[in-house]
């Protein structure tokens, strides 16, 4: 499962598990980075336990724990607060699982698990401040209506933050101006700007206020950083940089090996980081021995990928392209993908091999 301690294999064989967990999650056909904002359908989707049925007339967010002042709250109520929409950009902690080696067994991502959605909705901060926190309050605990079993343990999902982060979460009802889909957490989800997906808790009916920090499974067990000793390091958080290249020219059917005819060829795509505004975007032509700079469109949004466009006069003959991006905060991906044991945060640059060559 994407959250349970992982093992690995050296087959590039896909289990039967993991081919379950494909069928029922998605990501992005990556010929789609050239909308600003993903389809619904399209998003990149991962769901831990089975899609729970909401009936939207009794549905109830409470608010509780550590606050003065309770609320429990209906969708009416949520939507008579102020309304406010937000692109905002997403990945999954696991994207690029797949790639790397050994791999770890989980959900097999490659590089698809992504998306950009207009998120709307009204914000927990003022929301939170009317329930009053009392002083010792120090994360808000997030608990959606779906269940199941992850590593022996029965539980709700179930994820925490720091009360200064859930301040900046949105209450989302809306997903691309539309009632959020079934898939992605109706009738209400947290959005949270900057963080991997497993953060942005679906189907969301309870937040409550701790003064002690949340050590459930999905907080203190899975979603952190693992080495070969299988002891859980470091949290999940922030994403990571990370740049995808929209597949130039025309795919082979079974390999989705790019073709494209030679001369000038303009090569798109899009780059983000949870961690500030993407600076640079990077590319090489040459199988990764030089890059060269990329051409910075103007942002989606503050929380949203950035698209970037580089000119190369193709010449024909085989070739790897590969894109780098580097953040705000001077992170840049790594050229070699950074292995630890449940294939987390694998964010080094991708390589798209295509063929340049005289169609006949």
């Amino acid at each position: 499962m994407e959250g349970a301690p992982s093992r690995t294999i050296d087959s590039e064989d896909i289990t039967p598990a993991e081919l379950r967990l494909a069928a029922r999650n998605h990501g992005l056909p990556l010929e789609l980075l050239r909308e600003p904002i993903t389809p619904i359908g399209l998003h990149y989707l991962l769901i831990h336990y089975d899609i729970p049925g909401v009936d939207a007339e009794s549905f109830r967010l409470e608010v509780g724990g550590a606050v003065e002042r309770p609320l429990s709250l209906s969708l009416a109520d949520l939507r008579a607060r102020e309304r406010v929409t937000r692109p905002m950009t997403f990945e999954c902690a696991g994207n690029g699982r797949a790639l790397l080696s050994p791999r770890p067994v989980s959900q097999p991502w490659l590089s698809e698990a992504v998306g950009t959605a207009e998120w709307g909705g009204t914000l927990l901060g003022p929301l939170l401040e009317e329930a009053g926190p009392l002083d010792g309050a120090v994360e808000a605990l997030f608990t959606g209506l779906d269940s199941g079993f992850e590593g022996g343990v029965f539980q709700h999902y179930q994820r925490a933050l720091p009360l200064a982060e859930a301040d900046r979460g949105l209450l989302a009802y809306e997903m691309n101006g539309a009632p959020v889909p079934p898939q992605h957490g109706f009738p209400l989800r947290l959005v949270v700007p900057g963080w991997y997906g497993m953060t942005n808790v679906k189907w969301l009916t309870r937040v409550t206020l701790l003064e002690e920090p949340f050590q459930g499974f999905q907080q203190s067990v899975a979603y952190r950083m693992y080495g070969d000793d299988g002891e859980p390091g470091e949290p999940l958080t922030r994403m990571m940089p990370r740049s995808l290249m929209a597949p130039p020219g025309v795919p082979e059917f079974m390999t989705r090996e790019r073709h494209l005819e030679p001369g000038p060829v303009t090569l798109r795509g899009r780059a983000w980081s949870g961690w500030g505004q993407i600076a640079a975007v990077t590319v090489s032509t040459d199988g990764g021995a030089t890059f060269a700079e990329a051409e910075l469109e103007e942002p989606v949004g503050d929380a949203a990928w950035r698209g970037w466009r580089f000119h190369w006069d193709a010449p024909e003959g085989e070739h790897v392209l590969s894109s780098r991006a580097t953040d705000a905060a001077g992170n840049t991906q790594p050229l070699e993908p950074p292995w630890n044991l449940k294939g987390y945060a694998n964010n080094a640059v991708e390589r798209v091999r295509v063929v340049v060559g005289r169609r006949t």
